[in-house]
């Protein structure tokens, strides 16, 4: 997979390492040399994962400077400066001026959530408040159902929930369910161990359940997890 993300700080660093660890080929965009340098003498050199990591020193809000990193042979663009505004300029450019297939946008400030969705050209937002927000609630309700990542321009949700004593699943198994069409149990985290969710699968109080759901089956979920 040939991905470029966009920001040399340390978000970027890490995603662009870390995806060329996993055997792809990336290109790491940053406009201040002196950031490019320090990446390169971090991150450069050869490597025996696989992947491939290239450094070039561009504006990625600039179309001819994307032109320049051929963006439009890209399956994956990263937004990852810590500017919203940038990362909304270069997710609108990737999607818009150069098909990109995927494009991931990294949203700095919680007020400007709502502006990541597929008018700015993003597929997926990632707001670390409010993804550090969802993990606490997590971890602190029982018996509640916590929405921990939206995917897929919010068509698809990765929900969450702890099974209180008085949950109406407990000691049943998924096949005497009814569960939504377009909705899946996706794992159940018990006592350290992960369990693969199949037809005879049951719950027990204290199972952290993770669900993926749409819109429309939320609640469904909500109410066969919770009874609320």
């Amino acid at each position: 997979m040939r991905v470029t993300v966009a920001g040399a700080g340390n978000v970027g660093e890490f995603i662009a390492n870390d995806l060329a660890a996993g055997g792809h080929d990336v290109l790491l965009l940053e406009q201040n040399p002196a950031v490019v340098q320090r990446a390169e003498a971090t991150l450069g050199g050869p490597r025996t994962d696989g992947g491939s990591l290239e450094f070039r020193t561009a504006d990625a809000c600039e179309v001819s400077s994307l032109r320049e990193a051929q963006l439009d042979t890209m399956d994956v663009v990263v937004a990852a400066t810590g500017d919203d505004e940038d990362n909304l300029v270069i997710s609108l450019l990737a999607k818009q001026e150069f098909a990109v297939p995927r494009v991931v946008a990294r949203v700095n400030h919680p007020k400007n959530e709502w502006l990541f969705n597929e008018n700015w050209g993003v597929d997926v937002a990632v707001s670390t408040p409010h993804l550090i927000l969802a993990l606490t609630e997590e971890a602190l309700s029982v018996g509640s159902l916590v929405r921990l990542l939206q995917l897929e321009k919010g068509r698809a949700r990765l929900v969450e929930v702890t099974l209180a004593d008085d949950a109406p699943v407990l000691d049943r198994t998924i096949a005497e369910l009814h569960v939504p069409r377009d909705a899946t149990f996706v794992a159940i985290l018990r006592e350290e161990h992960v369990v693969v969710p199949r037809g005879d699968t049951g719950f027990q109080v204290g199972d952290e359940v993770l669900a993926l759901v749409t819109p429309d089956s939320e609640d469904e979920v909500r109410q066969l997890l919770t009874g609320r």
